[in-house]
């Protein structure tokens, strides 16, 4: 009988090694300790020295002139979806707060000592609730919904982060003592204050701005636990928008608010018809206003954010620019000030290369390989758990993944085969977006891919699963089951609807597939691959065109799933996930 990487592990088991790595050679099988070597990998930011990072550049932002682009950090500082960025510095600390709608673990909390290398250290919570839009049992889900732009701030010792759902109508308050460990408590209260900011003044009054077109200022009671009755609560900032001209496309939104030298800043987004999205500033001597605006910067459709310092007291702009399908990518523009006003970018420009050295962090603490080998004491734990669906242990995860919708803790493990994810179908679903328990990672630029291996000996007819670049009009490579025949199939949503491009019949219980994507120059390409033995890859089905879609309001994902069309219990065994940062094809 042929040997295969999952009939014989040797990474997990010491016993007949040599015996076992001369059948690995012998039958052209790549061994997991051969594989060893990929897990862990760093990626790079972009401009990183990443494969053809001089070819992929961010889409028109400005270059500088004799800069040493070898040395400096690039714009986008991360090639990958996290707009809504809200940060702030404690000590030489940042920490950034950000938009993940609909996925959970939800509003992601990342740390850095640079501005530029970012790792995800926590979640402000598990699940927002427990509807059936945000559990996915609609079969519509609340996709491009969730919980979106946030607001991060440090007072007194304590760390605040807020955010408001339109699924739910609320505005929630999350608060800790360690925001790397939490635990978090949270204040929920009605109405959801649309793309609000948190804000502390020196009289010990705490506010909210919040709006579109009008920002508003909304007193908050004392203890930050809800909207203070006979509290302030007015327009601050009528007509925000006009200050960037007459033809108002999407209105003043985004608002973050600061006090510096003792004058009040609210910063703002908006995109006038026909322009880009523009970032503004207003100031006034009080929090009520009169506020005077201005243009901060109009340049590459970078907007939208924070204002931070460093401790050597350089200021910087952390805003987002639409990047085609990989999502909304996070750059810093350099901040000088003149009479009391921030002046954004390098002669009004975002630039492409940063007065940062480059960090050697990599962007590995965002997007990450998982073997799903797990330490005995969390097993321990996990197998202690109740297994209810809403039963959920955040440490099984790494922070780089997250469930599409509330994931039903009933139907994965990482007990019942160690070293392996397994995905079990429990109910019927017509298609990927109506499925539970898909569990996704970002997908990155200039150019990136992933791939699994899976045991799919347990499959039952009507079953789908594999590995998908994920969004509305989403691309996956996977295994079908039609009866008691099994099919490689590349299925692509780019029409819209769900179409099998390609099927390819097989009888062995093990397959790799994998998704290569081009994000260089909006390419936005994703090509699909399987392989049989681990070595020798194949292309499959067709390239997929992706696109950013306002229904999801995400960049792509990798998503690992298992969904049942005609019959619930099947489940699928996979033993790793592994991300590079290059396109190899069929090499």
């Amino acid at each position: 009988m042929a040997t295969t990487p999952w009939t014989i592990r040797l990474s997990r088991h010491g016993a007949a090694l040599g015996l076992l790595l001369v059948m690995f050679c012998l039958t052209g099988i790549e061994s997991p300790l051969m594989a060893e070597s990929t897990r862990g990998l760093a990626v790079p930011m972009a401009g990183q020295n990443a494969p053809n990072a001089g070819t992929g550049q961010a889409d028109g932002i400005s270059k500088p002139n004799e800069q040493n682009t070898n040395a400096m950090a690039q714009n986008p500082i991360l090639w990958t979806d996290v707009p809504d960025n809200s940060a702030i510095r404690v000590g030489d600390t940042y920490y950034m707060s950000s938009t993940t709608m609909h996925m959970n673990p939800g509003l992601p909390i990342m740390k850095s000592k640079d501005l530029v290398s970012w790792r995800i250290v926590n979640y402000a919570y598990d699940i927002l609730g427990n509807t059936d839009a945000l559990a996915l049992r609609d079969r519509k889900g609340e996709y491009g919904r969730g919980s979106w732009a946030s607001s991060l701030r440090y007072h007194n010792g304590t760390f605040y982060v807020t955010t408001f759902s339109g699924t739910t109508g609320k505005t929630y308050i999350f608060k800790t003592k360690d925001i790397e460990k939490g635990p978090w408590a949270l204040s929920a209260f009605e109405p959801a204050l649309h793309d609000h900011s948190l804000f502390f003044d020196d009289d010990g009054r705490v506010y909210m701005t919040t709006g579109s077109g009008n920002i508003k200022l909304v007193e908050l009671k004392d203890d930050v636990s809800g909207i203070k009755s006979g509290g302030v609560n007015q327009v601050i900032i009528p007509n925000a928008s006009l200050v960037a001209g007459p033809n108002v496309g999407l209105p003043a939104e985004g608002s973050q608010i600061h006090k510096i030298n003792g004058k009040y800043y609210v910063f703002l987004i908006t995109w006038p018809k026909g322009s880009m999205r523009t970032e503004l500033v207003f100031r006034a001597d009080k929090i009520t206003g009169p506020y005077e605006g201005r243009v901060a910067l109009r340049d590459q459709g970078v907007a939208q954010g924070s204002i931070i310092d460093t401790p050597q007291g350089k200021w910087y702009a952390f805003l987002f620019q639409d990047h085609g399908a990989v999502g909304r990518t996070p750059c810093l523009v350099p901040i000088t000030w003149e009479d009391g006003w921030p002046v954004m970018g390098v002669d009004g420009k975002a630039p492409q290369t940063l007065d940062i050295p480059i960090s050697d962090g990599g962007m590995d603490g965002i997007v990450a390989s998982d073997e799903f080998e797990r330490p005995a004491t969390l097993l321990a734990d996990l197998r202690k758990a109740s297994g209810g669906e809403n039963d959920y242990i955040r440490s099984a995860f790494p922070g780089q993944w997250q469930w599409n919708h509330n994931p039903d803790n009933r139907f994965w493990s990482l007990t019942q085969r160690s070293g392996w994810l397994r995905l079990t179908t429990g109910r019927i679903d017509a298609s990927l977006v109506e499925a539970r328990n898909t569990l996704t990672q970002r997908t990155f630029g200039p150019e990136c891919s992933g791939d699994i291996a899976m045991d799919v000996s347990n499959m039952k007819d009507g079953d789908f699963a594999g590995l998908a670049a994920f969004q509305k009009h989403y691309g996956f490579v996977g295994v079908k089951i039609s009866g008691n025949a099994r099919s490689i199939v590349m299925v692509s949503a780019e029409s819209g609807t769900p179409v099998v491009v390609e099927g390819v019949p097989f009888e062995q219980t093990a397959v790799c597939v994998k998704i290569e994507m081009d994000f260089k120059n909006r390419a936005d390409k994703a090509h699909f691959y399987y392989s049989l033995d681990g070595l020798r890859w194949k292309p499959i089905g067709k390239a997929l065109k992706m696109a950013y879609t306002l229904p999801h309001f995400m960049g792509y994902r990798f998503a690992l799933f298992n969904f049942a069309t005609k019959s619930t219990g099947g489940f699928v065994d996979f033993d790793y996930f592994r991300v590079e940062n290059k396109l190899a094809g069929t090499d």
